[in-house]
C-alpha cells in the first residue's frame, strides 16, 4: 500500500475529528443541519475527506431503507457518519453519494478573524509552470 497522504481544508469553519483533530468536511460543504444520526444531531454534506467506508449494509431508517457504509476517520478509526449509498425511495434519491457526519463525533473548529486591516497569511501560491522553469 501507497503513502497515504491529508488533505487540510480551509474555510469559514472546519469539521474535524473530535479524537485526534483531523480535518473531514468544510462548513460550505453543509446541505443540511436538520438531520439526526445515531447519537443526536448531525449534518448532510456533499463530500468528506481524510475518511474511508466500511463494507455496505442495509439500514432501516426513520426516511425508509437505505443501503450504507459506515464512515471512519482516516487517522483514529474512528466512526463519525456515514455514506449513503443507495435510496430504495424516490424522494431520498438526493442522499444518493452523501455524507452523514454525527456532531457528536466532531468539532467544528471557525477560522479566526482578522482585525481590519490585517492581511490573512498563508501559504504561497506559485504557478506550476513557474516551478517547473526553475528546476
Amino acid at each position: 500500500m501507497g503513502r497515504v497522504f491529508r488533505l487540510y481544508l480551509a474555510g469559514e469553519a472546519v469539521f474535524v475529528c473530535k479524537q485526534c483533530r483531523n480535518h473531514l468536511a468544510v462548513s460550505e460543504s453543509v446541505i443540511s443541519r436538520a438531520f439526526h444520526g445515531q447519537h443526536g444531531r448531525a449534518y448532510l454534506i456533499h463530500h468528506a475527506v481524510n475518511v474511508y467506508n466500511g463494507p455496505p449494509e442495509i439500514r432501516e431508517m426513520r426516511t425508509g431503507q437505505h443501503v450504507v457504509r459506515d464512515t471512519h476517520c482516516s487517522v483514529c478509526s474512528t466512526v463519525v457518519g456515514w455514506k449513503y449509498d443507495t435510496a430504495y425511495q424516490h424522494d431520498q434519491k438526493y442522499k444518493e453519494g452523501r455524507y452523514i457526519l454525527e456532531r457528536e463525533c466532531i468539532v467544528e473548529v471557525a477560522e479566526p478573524k482578522l482585525g481590519a486591516g490585517a492581511t490573512k497569511l498563508g501559504i504561497e501560491e506559485v504557478p506550476v509552470q513557474e516551478l517547473m522553469a526553475k528546476a
